[in-house]
Formats: C-alpha cells, sequence, structure tokens
C-alpha cells in the first residue's frame, strides 16, 4: 500500500522574497520611466526622427545617459522573480510554466539590451551628430536608424513585449486553471496581456507604416501590465499560495512536493 502526502505549504521567505521583488521592480522601472517621460518626452521620442532625437539626447546630458541606465537595470530586477515563480507556486514540474518562464526570463534580457543601447551605442552617435558636418551627420542618421531598429523595435518593443506578454498570459491562464493565486490576479493577467499586445500594431508601423496603430495601447497596455506584476508581488506577500493536490500513483511522481511511505515489507495495494 502506498500513502500519498499533501503537498506543504511553500515556505513563506521564498514566496515574500519573490513578491517583494516583483514590486521592487515594478515600483524602480516605474520611478525611472516617469523620470525618461518628463525629461526626454519618452515613449514619444522614439518614433521621431534622429534629426530630433540625437540633438534632444546630446542636450540632456551625462545625467539623461545615466537615466537610462538605471532604468534598463530596475526593469532587469524582474528577471529575478520570474525565475523563483515555479518554485514558489509548487509547479516547477509544470511543462507550460516552464517554457513560460524561459520566455519571460529571455523577454527581461531582450528589453534590457533595447534600454542599454541608450547607454552605450546612442552618446556616440548622438556626439558624431552634434560635431560632424552635413556628410558625417547623414551616415549618423543612417546608422541611427539601423540601431533603433534592431535594438529598439526589434529586441526591446516587439521580441520583448511580447515575451513578457506570453510569460503573463499563460501565468495567468495557470493560475484560473490551478486555483494557486486569486482568480481575480488570473482574469486580470489575460486583460492586462491582451491590452498590451495591442501596442505592438504602433512597433510593426514603424516597419510597414500603413499598419493600423492603436494609439493609445501603448501606454494603457504598459500600465495596465506593470498593475499588474504589482499585483502579483504584493499577492505573494500576504497570501499563500494553494499548493498542487497530490494523488500520485505508485511508482509515479509527477506533482511537486509529493511523499511516498512505502507499506512494510513492500506490500502491493
Amino acid at each position: 500500500m502506498t500513502t500519498t502526502h499533501p503537498a506543504s505549504p511553500t515556505p513563506s521567505a521564498p514566496r515574500r522574497l519573490t513578491g517583494l521583488l516583483f514590486l521592487l521592480g515594478t515600483l524602480a522601472f516605474g520611478t525611472a520611466a516617469s523620470i525618461l517621460s518628463a525629461t526626454f518626452d519618452w515613449p514619444d521620442i522614439l518614433r521621431e526622427d534622429a534629426a530630433v532625437v540625437l540633438p534632444a539626447f546630446t542636450a540632456g546630458g551625462s545625467t539623461l545617459a545615466w537615466t537610462w541606465f538605471a532604468t534598463a537595470w530596475a526593469y532587469s530586477i524582474l528577471l529575478v522573480p520570474i525565475l523563483l515563480l515555479p518554485r514558489v507556486l509548487g509547479r516547477s514540474g509544470n511543462p507550460a510554466l516552464h517554457v513560460a518562464t524561459i520566455v519571460g526570463a529571455g523577454s527581461v534580457v531582450f528589453s534590457l539590451i533595447g534600454f542599454l543601447r541608450w547607454f552605450f551605442v546612442v552618446p556616440a552617435l548622438a556626439r558624431a551628430y552634434e560635431t560632424g558636418d552635413a556628410a558625417t551627420r547623414a551616415a549618423t542618421e543612417a546608422a541611427w536608424l539601423a540601431q533603433h531598429q534592431f535594438g529598439g523595435a526589434l529586441l526591446g518593443e516587439h521580441l520583448g513585449q511580447l515575451g513578457a506578454i506570453a510569460w503573463s498570459a499563460t501565468l495567468a491562464v495557470i493560475i484560473l486553471r490551478t486555483g494557486a493565486l486569486p482568480r481575480w490576479l488570473g482574469w486580470t493577467g489575460l486583460a492586462s496581456s491582451f491590452i498590451y499586445l495591442l501596442n505592438q500594431g504602433d512597433v510593426v508601423a514603424t516597419a510597414i507604416p500603413d499598419f493600423p496603430v492603436l494609439d493609445i495601447a501603448g501606454l494603457l497596455g504598459s500600465t495596465s501590465w506593470g498593475l499588474w506584476i504589482a499585483a502579483l508581488g504584493i499577492t505573494l506577500i500576504l497570501r499563500r499560495v494553494r499548493q498542487p493536490d497530490q494523488r500520485a500513483a505508485v511508482g509515479t511522481n509527477t506533482d511537486i512536493g509529493t511523499t511516498r511511505v512505502p507499506s512494510p515489507a513492500g506490500a502491493r495495494s
């Protein structure tokens, strides 16, 4: 006979740490992004030509460059709780969550690259544009467009955002199916992910100008998604995670947290 014990509750320290990091990452990035919005007209300036962006970047000086640096690493905080979450939820063996975690972590890396180019690439282009002659400026504008489309539109905005959306949508579905966290968190996660997805029209339009764009999607999508991440963090800090109901068969161990106690003398049920 085989006795199956239910999984023990997730220890509070890892759960609260994961929640705190989600909340910290959201607040740190939101603060940095607000400063960029006030001082550099971000994100609207991303759709301007080099003749507008590069002089504005030069006018911002080293303070603006360091603000971009801080923005990048503030967002990177989310990498750690994304990687910790499957274990905190007691579902490290869930294949969908495993794939989503890889995608979500990759999205943070893509976004990090997109942000850090403003510190390592754009300053050199801005200096060349400021001091160069007409030919140099023309070459700099071409270089700006190339790096902006690759590092910004492709990596940071397309792959970075799509990966984040895929992660949050998958996590929301898992929450709804398992009840690991409150169901409202699942529904709001799906809603914010969908709204955020609509912003891809603006990204695709940088390559195909006549692609339909919903102007408000960027602001609503990023804001609602960020608020959902903060809510996820607060929930993990304040509430226990509902662990999987363990009903493992003899000779199998497909659920996390299952402990079997074999009966004496190897008796079979």
